[in-house]
């Protein structure tokens, strides 16, 4: 293989593919990027067999062929190179030259027929969304996925899409997170659980330009095509939670309140709330008013706050990180509270429409 490429070009495209690349391995192949030239393209790969990232760049191809190189030491040396081109040479011993003005490296390769193959996907017709609104969507449901879970399922983020709407629901135990977008489709109703660490890495690639995404979904993985670049991922198996069940039906009482004032409120009594000196947040609503207090061994800290307020008067605690999470990724001015009773869960909606709700399960107070 011998190729010239732009050393900016192929710096940034290493260090995206690099993300899919495994760092605990016993499996040299998977620590490294597969690199292959051919038709005028240098084509890499990461993949640490659940999550595979590709894409390709423009090259001169002045022999074709194919080699792993150890993604770390690729993507320091490509950094660091002083010219605006690279030259890549690698020969039958697997041994590669990587050159760029003075600077000359060589690094011990591995065969390329030692590299796992990526998944194929085959399914229905893909589901094409704008890459803003996916964006979006995933950051106002990722939030409440689960770290660990003994049901792995909670790890992830449950996609349900039908005609001309798609979902996105999180949970993770104490607080779930629903997002709800209009789009143009009309294939078949699609339901699958997509792992959060895959949504992670399509958030980094999406940028700020206006583009679509294309997701192909097979029975058991899904392939994302953005900006140049495929991932692939294995998708989630198992029972996830009926979350349309765990939304009360109906409620005693509804805030409307200031997005950034409650958080703001909640922040400044939160600050004697610390890892060690755990304790809710209180709140009560009543009158018009939100009155939010803390109680921890340091001291105490009292607020209140103008609000909207129609029922009865609740009052409630909560974990103060859980509700500023799902606070911060609220897109409206304002927020719709709904509650039934101390014990019951805390509901976030938008003032206007169904775009979002977020369900955060109360502390009990002593």
């Amino acid at each position: 293989m011998k190729i010239v490429c732009s050393t900016e070009t192929l710096s940034q495209a290493c260090q995206n593919v690099q993300r899919a690349v495994s760092t605990k391995t016993s499996i040299p192949a998977i620590e490294g990027i597969l690199l292959k030239a051919e038709n005028g393209r240098l084509y890499l790969t990461g993949y640490d067999l659940e999550v595979g990232i590709n894409t390709s760049i423009e090259a001169k191809t002045e022999q074709e062929g194919s080699i792993i190189l150890n993604a770390r030491y690729l993507c320091d040396i490509i950094r660091r190179l002083p010219d605006e081109e690279v030259e890549i040479e690698a020969d039958a011993r697997q041994l590669c030259y990587i050159r760029s003005g003075e600077t000359n490296y060589s690094l011990n390769g591995i065969s390329a027929e030692e590299y796992p193959e990526l998944p194929s996907v085959t399914g229905g017709a893909p589901v094409i969304i704008d890459q803003g609104i996916l964006k979006n969507m995933i950051r106002q449901t990722i939030f409440a996925v689960a770290d660990n879970n003994s049901n792995v399922v909670y790890t992830g983020i449950k996609f349900e899409i039908e005609k001309n709407q798609i979902k996105l629901i999180a949970v993770d135990g104490v607080r779930l997170a629903i997002r709800t977008e209009e789009i143009d489709y009309d294939g078949e109703e699609l339901s699958f659980i997509v792992p959060g660490k895959t949504l992670s890495e399509v958030m980094k690639l999406i940028d700020e330009e206006e583009a679509d995404v294309s997701l192909g979904v097979g029975k058991r993985h899904i392939v994302f095509e953005v900006n140049g670049y495929s991932i692939v991922s294995r998708l989630l198996e198992g029972e996830f939670l009926d979350y349309k069940s765990a939304v009360p039906a109906s409620f005693t009482t509804t805030v409307r309140v200031s997005t950034k004032t409650l958080m703001s409120s909640i922040d400044r009594t939160s600050l004697l709330i610390t890892d060690r000196l755990k304790s809710p947040v209180r709140c009560i609503f009543d009158d018009n008013t939100i009155k939010i207090s803390s109680i921890t061994s340091l001291g105490t800290a009292n607020d209140k706050i103008s609000a909207q307020i129609d029922g009865d008067r609740i009052e409630i605690g909560f974990n103060n990180r859980f509700l500023i999470e799902a606070l911060r990724v609220c897109d409206t001015d304002e927020v719709l509270i709904k509650l039934n009773s101390p014990v019951s869960p805390i509901i976030i909606l938008p003032p206007e429409g169904e775009s979002f709700l977020f369900l955060v399960l109360p502390v009990r107070l002593k």
